[in-house]
């Protein structure tokens, strides 16, 4: 509790309690136990804010000016609300409350908002990045349950931002590169052709880029690659694999990095020969990235 809540009298103290009681009651007829948990349990958490930080009616209207700038700003490619969800770290939050960790299970961390379902299917050993400007980078692995052994068919969605820290929905035409989906062999092996991950920042243009400018933090996201692994009896698993040795893995601005899911991205000088004999013209590197997912409702 703050010094300015310490120094509230009592009688104010308790009026503003009055007033959150009867809100909380007010959702006493509510037939759903679940929505009414929620409702309550955010209505206490709101007005504890209010209280704690007496929250002045001017910034209140300034937090609603800034929610309804980031209402208009949403459309069907961009998503300023999980933008905000991530820069705040409820996102990660959010998944660390609901994949509570589960042996040797793989790390999930926050999906951002630029996965689209519907991307191309391509055979293993296929290019995802489909033309995206960047450095080859041939990625490898297997996945496995929960008993440790190799899960065949199971379906691993891949997506990154080009060279330029773009992803294909920023672009004002109708691209769809540097994503796909693809589905491990009958070893459970996955492999594919992506670009070397590199940083970029978060789209910083809205309100939630004014916020970031505001508090002094930076809007850069350390490099990664993203993944979405599926397979009936196991827990999805949304996660990335970062670039070890960048900069920003101490100052993602979502709070995203984990230190498992940091894998080394070996450059190959030019000339070396490929996992597949694909002629690449200059650099390229490679990773390896082996997934272990938790059975479902773990």
């Amino acid at each position: 509790m703050t010094a300015a809540h310490r120094e509230v009298s009592a009688e104010q103290a308790a009026r503003e309690e009055e007033l959150v009681e009867r809100v909380a009651r007010s959702f006493d007829t509510c037939r759903d136990p679940r929505l009414k948990e929620l409702m309550v349990g955010l209505v206490r958490h709101v007005h504890a804010y209010i209280r704690e930080t007496r929250l002045t009616e001017e910034e209140w209207r300034e937090g609603i000016a800034f929610l309804t700038a980031a209402g208009h700003i949403t459309d069907d490619r961009r998503q300023e609300f999980i933008l905000l969800s991530d820069v705040l770290g409820a996102s990660m939050q959010t998944i660390a409350v609901n994949n509570q960790a589960y042996g040797d299970a793989t790390e999930a961390t926050v999906v951002g908002p630029f996965f689209v379902e519907g991307a191309p299917e391509i055979a293993n050993g296929g290019d995802m990045s489909f033309g995206a400007p960047g450095e080859p980078c041939w990625v490898e692995g297997t996945v496995v349950g929960p008993d440790g052994k190799p899960l065949p068919g199971a379906r691993i969605e891949v997506w990154e931002a080009d060279e330029d820290g773009r992803y294909d929905v920023q672009y004002d035409d109708e691209r769809t590169s540097a994503r796909a989906h693809l589905f491990t062999d009958g070893e459970g092996k996955y492999r594919f052709w992506g670009i070397t991950p590199t940083p970029y920042p978060i789209p910083h243009d809205g309100p939630v880029g004014r916020m970031l400018e505001a508090v002094g933090r930076s809007p850069m996201r350390a490099s990664h690659l993203h993944f979405m692994v599926s397979y009936e009896g196991c827990r999805t698993l949304v996660t990335h694999i970062f670039v070890r040795g960048d900069a920003l893995l101490g100052s993602d601005a979502v709070f995203g990095v984990k230190e498992s899911l940091v894998r080394d991205f070996q450059r190959q000088p030019a000339g070396t020969p490929t996992p597949d004999g694909r002629a690449v013209d200059g650099t390229w590197s490679r990773t390896r990235f082996d997934i272990a997912l938790a059975p479902a409702g773990a």
